[in-house]
């Protein structure tokens, strides 16, 4: 085999490994966020459709759906669990009635408090003797792969 091939496929095997190992660190992190959570009675997943409702308040479902990169319907089953757990409030859109809008209520609140806490423990140990540079690179070079399956 020569050079060029066996390095083609060296930096195929890297990229392939970095990919696995991504994949690796969101499913521990989300496992332990997880485990976390579960006396709180929420899921990462309403977590994440609960950070949405705080960013953009008065957001509706295919907002929240696609600002959390799920299905509509995906996007509605969380929305319910969030709202039966009392977390937010859906009121009817003053523009179009069909549409309800989403707002956090106090226990949203103090529940986004509480998760935010318990992630800062979890990336403390993920990211524990990584420089801050490392950081930096690695977002660069993240946000250009994200870039490169956007276009």
């Amino acid at each position: 085999m020569n050079a060029r091939v066996r390095n083609g496929k060296e930096r195929q095997s890297e990229r392939r490994q970095a990919a696995r190992m991504m994949k690796r660190i969101m499913v521990h992190f989300r496992g332990q966020m997880d485990e976390r959570l579960r006396p709180e009675g929420v899921t990462t997943a309403q977590l994440v459709v609960l950070k949405a409702v705080q960013d953009e308040p008065g957001a509706f479902g295919a907002q929240l759906a696609r600002a959390c990169h799920v299905t509509p319907q995906s996007a509605q089953a969380l929305v319910k669990g969030l709202e039966d757990g009392g977390w937010i409030t859906r009121t009817k859109d003053p523009v179009n009635d069909r549409i309800l809008i989403a707002q956090l209520t106090k226990s949203g609140e103090e529940l986004l408090e509480t998760a935010e806490r318990l992630a800062r423990v979890i990336e403390k140990r993920l990211w524990h003797g990584v420089p801050d540079s490392a950081v930096t690179a690695l977002n660069r070079t993240l946000m250009r792969c994200l870039g490169n399956l956007d276009s």
